[in-house]
């Protein structure tokens, strides 16, 4: 299937009340992993890869080559999306690759700085029919505006969303990046106050730290957009241990990572299913 925009994926799930999982690739396991999930369910995906796995690669070219040749041969809708980046080179060089949706992320810069660079990356990527997603800024805490305290104010969120005119919005609503147990406290009030005053798709980041049952809430609530990597690196890890636990002498990377991989799909197909996703 050909490679499908950041618009259709996401706001056409907006529109219907959907939700979208966005699981991030880190290896070419997480890609394919990813892809045979969303296919067990007939569900659309988006693939992110991240300025920090850009870091761990060396160069964005050779993991993104493979991650869209992987989504180009789906037969379900993939979105590759370039998960907050702060470097802005990194946005031009991911759109000349094929991207068709990035996270700009001047969240550490002052309000004003941050729209104004915001502004700038939205018009460059809507120049190439690239989808974008932003964030306000850092509200408290070491993890900025995804601090478990943190929250946006809707009328902080519209006039961001109207000043820079980016196509989604990352918002701040009790998710907190990188959390490996499923105790956040969403909320819900505040997500469906986000829904009703900002005209773009919001974005729920942090999702490994959500209970299940709490992540069909935030989409019925509205959220649309919803970031998992955590909780879907901790079930590959804890498969690729369990086989090596098992099978103290096994060499062939094939024998741990294939389970690995196995194991995230069928997780994928969970999630997309507790997300409304079709």
């Amino acid at each position: 299937m050909p490679l499908v925009s950041g618009a259709e994926v996401v706001l056409g799930a907006a529109k219907d009340g959907r939700g979208v999982g966005a699981f991030n690739v880190i290896q070419l396991e997480h890609a394919t992993a990813l892809i045979a999930g969303a296919e067990q369910l007939g569900a659309p995906v988006i693939l992110q890869i991240s300025e920090n796995a850009v870091k761990y690669h060396g160069s964005l070219k050779p993991i993104a080559v493979a991650t869209l040749a992987a989504a180009a041969a789906a037969t379900v809708p993939v979105v590759v999306h370039l998960d907050h980046a702060m470097d802005r080179d990194l946005v031009t060089e991911a759109v000349s690759l094929g991207f068709t949706s990035v996270m700009y992320d001047a969240s550490k810069l002052d309000y004003a700085d941050n729209v104004a660079a915001t502004t700038e990356v939205t018009s460059f990527c809507h120049d190439h029919g690239v989808f974008v997603e932003a964030e306000i800024g850092e509200v408290g805490g070491k993890d900025g505006v995804h601090a478990p305290g943190a929250r946006t104010k809707p009328e902080e969120a519209l006039a961001f969303a109207e000043a820079t005119g980016v196509d989604a919005l990352a918002v701040a609503v009790g998710s907190s990046h990188a959390m490996t147990e499923r105790t956040a406290e969403l909320d819900f009030e505040l997500i469906a106050a986000l829904r009703a005053a900002v005209p773009v798709p919001l974005v729920l980041h942090g999702s490994s730290g959500v209970a299940d049952a709490d992540l069909t809430r935030a989409v019925e609530a509205g959220m649309t957009k919803v970031n998992i990597a955590t909780h879907l690196n901790n079930v590959f890890t804890a498969t690729v241990r369990q086989v090596l636990a098992d099978q103290p002498n096994l060499v062939d990377t094939r024998k741990y990572l294939g389970p690995a991989r196995t194991a995230v799909a069928t997780e994928v197909t969970r999630l997309l299913t507790l997300l409304k996703a079709v």
